[in-house]
């Protein structure tokens, strides 16, 4: 995967795309891998980085969703697990099976969740994880022997799914360019242009470069998640506001928090949402919140009292209680809810998709989770190909491998999130046993990953290595910070540039990281 062959693609096409996809997260990129595959003309364009928003802000999860069975919304749980099971076969290489222990103490409503999950276990049907069932106080701390004991009376055990979704959106990246699509990054969109009243192209602003391009298409996708109403107003300015932006955040800790290799589910906190704690990547990962919010912005800052919120409900489910001090990194996310009308808490909105159409045959879609990418856009690329009046072509994303798919990789193997591309990274290590050496001695990035990274996965800048590529920026900041002027300078190396973009590169990814840190 090339910017530069994206970027020459897309100036030497001069005829109609048969779908234009705006937004480079889970969605957009569902979207253009499902058009790609079917046969279709297909061009993707991103504002920044792919999954640079809320797609690379996810709680790690591809779940079907207790608590959505807990408010009766059957339909979306069984449409989830059926996901779930469809991307653990086709990204084995990303999605791992992960267990979860639902503590019961004296305060929480355990029978539910005993009866529930078992439902759960009989809308997965064959695509199931793993059964559920009651566990005793000793088994329950055997599995988590950091978990509070204090008036606990047992658990229930369950399964669901765990990935690296930054990791899979650059896989998924990968998979329209082997499709035959074209992907490109820091492409904005600055206007949409019109036959009549019908949307037939696009204004577009190279980031990098400043240089404008206009491309025609017979339809376009707005997949731009957060900014759904923005792309909404260019095509018609009095557009009602489809959004109501919900902003959650996660603290990154030491693994001591979280022995053992089995998370957490607490049910409901104060403000209605569900708190995990979850072994990931050598770390665990604790969150969220949800925090309505006025406005989106590409890069969201948590709140003081969204971190007070989180220590102290961490502090009440773990022997040891969390301090500011402990958080290797906070980051946080927009969710893009889709409104409901007024007076609802965001907690409660449906995470259900939506999709609607245009007058000028604008095809938006909106809302729904990484779980369920990629049945979104299948009911997207169905009705978009209807009003471009395209042949008919079957979608073939339901068992279509995703770019690095690997079966029974090693899951403590540092190279594992790259499946199958993995031998090729050895390859360079060998090649240049330098390569090989690790960045930074809390993380397991080396520098064969850099290059990788330049090469073949269209990171243009220190961020998208550090913050996507890789996750180092996610599990341990400061060693982010202390390791940017060393990957800036490869970086430089392989795409001649000078001394002064090392610098440029390496403060403003400093200024960046030191926002993921507690104030």
């Amino acid at each position: 995967m090339d910017r530069n062959q994206s970027l020459d693609q897309l100036k030497n096409y001069d005829g109609y795309w048969d779908m234009v996809v705006i937004g480079g997260g889970a969605t957009g990129l569902g979207c253009a891998l499902d058009a790609a595959s079917r046969g279709y003309k297909t061009l993707l364009v991103e504002q920044h980085d792919f999954a640079k928003g809320t797609s690379s802000r996810s709680t790690k999860l591809i779940h079907g969703g207790v608590r959505y069975l807990q408010q009766g919304n059957v339909s979306l749980v069984l449409e989830a697990l059926h996901e779930r099971g469809l991307l653990m076969q086709n990204a084995p290489h990303l999605v791992q099976n992960q267990s979860f222990i639902v503590p019961n103490y004296d305060w929480w409503n355990g029978p539910f969740y005993g009866v529930g999950l078992k439902v759960y276990d009989l809308l997965a049907g064959r695509l199931g994880l793993g059964p559920s069932k009651w566990i005793s106080k000793e088994e329950t701390l055997a599995r988590i022997p950091t978990l509070e004991p204090n008036r606990l009376r047992g658990g229930v055990i369950y399964h669901d799914g765990q990935f690296d979704d930054a990791r899979l959106a650059i896989n998924l990246a990968q998979s329209i360019v082997d499709a035959g699509g074209v992907p490109i990054n820091y492409m904005q969109v600055v206007g949409l242009t019109h036959a009549g009243r019908m949307v037939d192209g696009l204004d577009l602003t190279d980031a990098l470069s400043g240089e404008s391009h206009h491309v025609r298409a017979r339809v376009v996708i707005n997949a731009t998640g957060i900014f759904t109403d923005a792309i909404l107003r260019m095509d018609e300015p009095t557009s009602r506001p489809l959004i109501t932006p919900s902003q959650g955040i996660h603290l990154v800790m030491d693994k001591r928090f979280l022995k053992g290799s089995t998370a957490i589910m607490v049910p409901q906190t104060e403000d209605g949402r569900v708190l995990f704690a979850v072994p990931w990547h050598d770390r665990v990962l604790v969150g969220t919140t949800d925090t309505p919010i006025a406005e989106a912005s590409l890069e969201p800052r948590p709140l003081a009292s969204e971190i007070e919120f989180i220590i102290k409900h961490a502090a009440r489910y773990m022997v040891e209680d969390p301090t500011p001090a402990d958080i290797l990194c906070v980051f946080a996310g927009i969710r893009p809810l889709v409104s409901s009308g007024e007076g609802k808490r965001t907690a409660s909105i449906s995470r259900d998709h939506h999709l609607e159409v245009s007058a000028s045959g604008l095809v938006t879609i909106a809302g729904g989770k990484w779980t369920t990418y990629r049945k979104m856009a299948e009911d997207t690329v169905n009705q978009a190909a209807l009003i471009a009046g395209l042949p008919e072509a079957h979608c073939r994303t339901g068992k279509l491998r995703i770019h690095g798919w690997l079966k029974n990789m090693d899951p403590r193997d540092p190279l594992v999130a790259y499946g199958s591309d993995a031998v090729r990274l050895r390859r360079i290590m060998d090649d240049q046993p330098a390569m090989g050496e690790r960045l930074h001695a809390r993380l397991p990035y080396c520098k064969a990953e850099v290059v990788w990274a330049v090469q073949n996965e269209m990171a243009q800048t220190l961020e998208d290595v550090l913050a996507r590529r890789t996750r180092a920026l996610v599990l341990d900041t400061a060693a982010s910070m202390a390791m940017a002027e060393t990957v800036a300078g490869i970086m430089a190396d392989l795409m001649e540039r000078d001394a002064a973009w090392v610098r440029r590169q390496t403060d403003e990814f400093q200024t960046l990281a030191r926002g993921y840190l507690p104030a």
